[in-house]
């Protein structure tokens, strides 16, 4: 359920992108001539990037009132929307929003991999550390794991934004990238699963 609150802007991004004529019809009736004329003439992706910015303020919110408590990750993917996507919008250049998801996973990369050297526990373990009890190696290298992941995804993204067409990049930036995330937790539940006792495995069927 989290995986799908932190996609959702994404999905409003790529449904606005692949349907704009339509999302603009839908509210034409709440604008005026000149307003519909401009979102006429705006790019999809500029449009659709315009409405990614407060589909993320409203995750975040909802985030807030639903959990109490809003993620230091959450928080950086909402500045780098705001400044990257109202980049794209006001310079109506996709460039900077085909940048954003790489610069979102390579700056968690690097937070994940100085954690390693500041304090005594990885990011990693400090937001997991309470649910699951792992040997110190076992968190390092599963730490590296996100790393590895985060280093990746950031090159995917650029190297399907360089090399295939706007719309393919779009169809990545949801299930491309969705999919790897997907995949990724997979194998990490593979390797979590020989560290766990009988106990965590009933804990996790109650959950």
């Amino acid at each position: 359920m989290k995986l799908l609150i932190d996609f959702l802007p994404i999905v409003i991004f790529f449904i606005v992108y692949k349907l704009a004529p339509e999302c603009i019809d839908a509210i034409s009736p709440l604008l005026n001539t000149d307003q519909i004329q401009h979102l006429t003439d705006m790019p999809a992706i500029v449009l659709a990037t315009a409405v990614l910015i407060p589909a993320t303020m409203l995750q975040i919110l909802y985030t807030k009132i639903s959990t109490g408590k809003v993620e230091t990750m959450h928080l950086v993917t909402l500045a780098l929307v705001v400044i990257m996507g109202g980049a794209t919008v006001i310079l109506q250049d996709k460039t900077f929003i085909q940048w954003k998801p790489t610069v979102v996973n390579w700056l968690f990369a690097a937070a994940f991999f100085g954690s390693r050297f500041i304090g005594n526990k990885t990011i990693l373990e400090r937001m997991m550390g309470q649910n699951l009890k792992l040997p110190a190696n076992a968190w390092n290298n599963l730490n590296y794991a996100w790393v590895a992941f985060f280093t990746f995804s950031g090159i995917a993204n650029l190297y399907v934004a360089y090399n295939f067409s706007e719309d393919i990049w779009v169809n990545f930036k949801l299930f491309g990238l969705l999919g790897l995330t997907i995949l990724f937790i997979i194998a990490q539940s593979f390797y979590l699963y020989r560290f766990m006792t009988p106990e965590d495995t009933i804990k996790g069927e109650e959950k």
